[in-house]
């Protein structure tokens, strides 16, 4: 069987939409809820700027979600954003579990502001790649969110099997996870009864392994650790895993070792690498234009990394490549 074959297979077992012919949902789906895990550092945590627009501290909001909603180049691919009243929408069929490094849980159907920071002016990759997910899925989908900024790979997210110490941001991913799964019925009335199945992870890394010794010659092989303990951990031998590009880091050796577990003979077909260098934009154009280490805060950055992760989770599962 090929494994056009097998992700077709799976495409079907995942419940997502065939493009070409779209199965109902069967009987045996009818209780499931598609659960994927995202990870990483602080540009999964969010830091894309929804309204603010200080004309000091956010360069007069140039960049922000909210100005490129009135350009016409952007407004059609945003527009699913925000609802006629003005108001930014939310999903039904798509839910967020995030606890961030400061502040209370978060927790309910995916919108505007699920990221680091409090209210909701701020987003991150979750957004699309939740809308992406949310428009392919039969079920409904459960995102858990485990990111915490300025945390390596190579000593903080170390995990077991790299040998060595484990490193407490994998411990703690650990724990959230569980914690966030035995805590569906109480989070998500919504989704009271339904078995979740653990269905992908997206991992969205790699800064901070630019600045500890040895990181970035690991690198490659302390992240197919990582998927094989993950996929051990919760028992999914070939988890669907995307790890996108620190694309807003000048280093080649970094976006090569991210790339390199995609071409793993032991994974193969099971991990694909997403490059997002195309979606940094200038500083002048943002509205945090000092802060390179998280796309200068611009929306576009963190709407087209979500969107290009998101379909690739949907092409990924379902073997077939996107239209749009």
């Amino acid at each position: 069987m090929s494994f056009r074959h097998i992700f077709l297979l799976t495409s079907l077992i995942l419940g997502f939409s065939n493009p070409v012919s779209a199965d109902p949902p069967g009987p045996e789906n009818a209780g499931v809820i598609r659960v994927f895990l995202l990870a990483g550092q602080s540009n999964m945590e969010g830091h894309a700027v929804v309204d603010l627009d200080h004309e000091e501290h956010y360069n007069g909001g140039r960049g922000n979600l909210e100005k490129l909603l009135e350009d016409p180049q952007w407004q059609p691919r945003l527009s699913h954003l925000r609802d006629k009243n003005g108001d930014w929408t939310s999903r039904d069929d798509v839910f967020v579990r995030y606890r961030p490094e400061r502040g209370p849980l978060k927790k309910g159907p995916l919108s505007i502001g699920f990221a680091l920071h409090e209210g909701k002016h701020h987003f991150g990759p979750e957004l699309q790649i939740g809308h992406r997910l949310g428009q392919a899925s039969k079920d409904p989908v459960l995102l858990i969110k485990t990111c915490w900024g300025g945390r390596s790979l190579h000593v903080d997210f170390r995990p077991p099997s790299a040998g060595g110490k484990t490193g407490p941001a994998y411990q703690q991913m650990i724990r959230e996870i569980r914690e966030a799964l035995a805590n569906i019925d109480k989070d998500f009335p919504q989704l009271a009864g339904k078995k979740p199945v653990i269905s992908g992870f997206f991992w969205f890394q790699g800064w901070n392994d630019m600045y500890e010794d040895g990181a970035l010659e690991n690198y490659s092989q302390n992240f197919l650790h990582l998927v094989d303990d993950l996929r051990k951990e919760f028992q999914v031998p070939r988890l669907p895993v995307i790890i996108g590009q620190t694309g807003n880091a000048d280093n080649s050796q970094l976006h090569a070792a991210q790339e390199a577990p995609s071409k793993s003979e032991s994974h193969k077909g099971t991990i694909v690498y997403v490059p997002t260098r195309q979606f940094r934009y200038k500083p002048e154009d943002s509205p945090n234009s000092g802060h390179g280490h998280h796309w200068f805060g611009h929306a576009g950055s963190y709407f087209q990394v979500g969107d290009a992760m998101g379909k690739a989770m949907v092409e990924l599962i379902s073997g077939k490549k996107s239209k749009r």
